[in-house]
């Protein structure tokens, strides 16, 4: 098959995002690669985002919206897969923005095999500044026993990822998500997108690792879910951990067992932030009853992660050993970085 015979199916789940939302679809449209639909899924927004996906459904035919009942955000991304018809799928969320070009350099690395993904890297706009954001894995094609050894077996439990567990900055040939929708739980907030990704992932075939390839504008939202206050977040882990049992088991992820505890480790430092950022005068009492636990104790205690950066040092260091003095600190600690 001819390159550019490909068609492209790009989901955009939507809630409240009217003040970026033209900004994406345009950048979207205005690919120098044509062949695609773009699937404007309205999650039931509060604001003009219906409003605007339905005027760009009414301007140009490759623009598909379908409003539906909210149910968040991997509920959205399941029902743009059902309504998608092309040989490849892209998710791109709805407060971000992409490079004209990207489609068309993704596509030139594809060879059309069943099961492959060709992932870019991005670029994260913050308040203050702009960082640029590449996987972990070296640059370079993936198959065979150098996929499972140097991606699949390394997808869990570290503090970086080896390639990030985003439904975003991926080109999937699309049989990745066959049948892998029985796994997903859509209560799951925090690490919601492993419920596409890592069984798509582990169903990967061939992955392409772009060089440099800063096609993906991921914009840090300050009053978005990623970076607020959740109090459910802990619940959301116990959740993914759930989640992450029933895919290994499923598909015989080699050394799934050991690899579900250190994830969950790495899950409590997000959880230790999570709960530094509580707003509520009960947050010493509510960090010491999860890391007081007897059942996450013992998998602290008898896990071990490798920690590199400063940050998740400090976090680290909270978890294996709370206490009200040590928490006050990276409490302070957290409130200077989010001023930043």
């Amino acid at each position: 098959m001819n390159d550019h015979n490909f068609k492209i199916s790009i989901i955009v789940p939507v809630y409240n995002s009217s003040e970026y939302l033209e900004q994406c679809v345009d950048s979207i449209l205005l690919q120098t690669y044509e062949n695609l639909e773009l699937l404007l899924i309205d999650d039931e927004s509060k604001d003009e985002s219906g409003v605007i996906c339905d005027r760009y459904a009414a301007e140009e035919d490759r623009v598909k919206v379908i409003h539906k009942k909210n149910g968040g955000c991997t509920a959205a991304s399941i029902t743009g897969l059902e309504a998608a018809t092309g040989d490849y799928y892209m998710f791109i969320d709805s407060d971000d923005y992409v490079e004209k070009d990207m489609l068309a350099e993704m596509v030139k690395l594809l060879i059309g095999k069943k099961g492959e993904v060709v992932c870019c890297n991005h670029i994260l706009e913050k308040q203050k500044q702009t960082v640029q954001a590449a996987s972990l894995a070296a640059p370079g094609i993936y198959e065979g026993a150098k996929l499972q050894r140097e991606i699949k077996d390394r997808l869990l439990g570290n503090e970086q990822r080896v390639v990030p567990i985003s439904r975003c900055m991926k080109l999937y040939e699309k049989s990745v998500f066959e049948g892998n929708e029985k796994f997903c739980d859509t209560a799951i907030r925090m690490g919601e997108d492993f419920n596409l990704v890592y069984p798509a992932l582990l169903d990967c075939t061939r992955m392409v690792v772009m060089d440099n390839a800063y096609y993906y504008h991921y914009r840090y939202v300050e009053t978005s879910m990623a970076h607020c206050y959740d109090s459910d977040m802990m619940d959301s882990v116990k959740r993914l951990e759930n989640f992450l049992r029933n895919v290994i088991t499923d598909k015989k992820v080699p050394d799934g067992e050991q690899a579900i505890r250190k994830e969950y480790c790495c899950m409590l430092l997000l959880v230790m932030k999570n709960e530094l950022r509580n707003p509520d005068k009960n947050y010493m009492e509510k960090l010491l009853d999860i890391f007081q636990d007897k059942d996450i104790r013992e998998i602290i205690d008898n896990t071990n992660i490798t920690v590199h950066e400063n940050a998740n040092r400090l976090l680290y260091f909270g978890i294996k050993h709370p206490n009200k003095l040590l928490i006050i600190l990276l409490r302070i600690i957290v409130k200077l970085y989010d001023k930043k």
